[in-house]
């Protein structure tokens, strides 16, 4: 599914990344725990999180996430989006809890890493 769709259907605002969003992304995670997401290797992979932090923007490009979703309407900083742009990540802002964003994205064929 296409980034600019996923926005659509979460009601998520684009943040950054507009070159990105007719990227597609075909698998999901869901955490919070950032020595998690390290543990996974798929391609195309869209990342939930209610952890906004720096961190978690230099976690998904060491593991090659393209984009992340910040759950339960979470702030993005300035320092967060440079970081992100200089990455060329997209991230999206959405206010629904990550069990109800993932539950959507499922019912629409994402699919999940296990």
């Amino acid at each position: 599914m296409k980034i600019k769709d996923i926005a659509d259907i979460l009601n998520a605002e684009i943040v950054c990344g507009f070159n990105e969003i007719n990227r597609e992304a075909n698998y999901c995670f869901a955490s919070d725990l950032m020595s998690d997401v390290l543990t996974i290797d798929k391609d195309n992979l869209l990342l939930i999180t209610g952890l906004s932090n720096l961190q978690t923007i230099r976690t998904a490009e060491m593991s090659d996430i393209f984009a992340i979703i910040f759950a339960r309407n979470k702030e993005i900083t300035e320092e967060m989006k440079k970081l992100a742009e200089d990455n060329n990540m997209v991230l999206l802002k959405c206010k629904y809890s990550m069990f109800k964003t993932s539950g959507i994205l499922y019912k629409n064929g994402i699919n999940p890493v296990y």
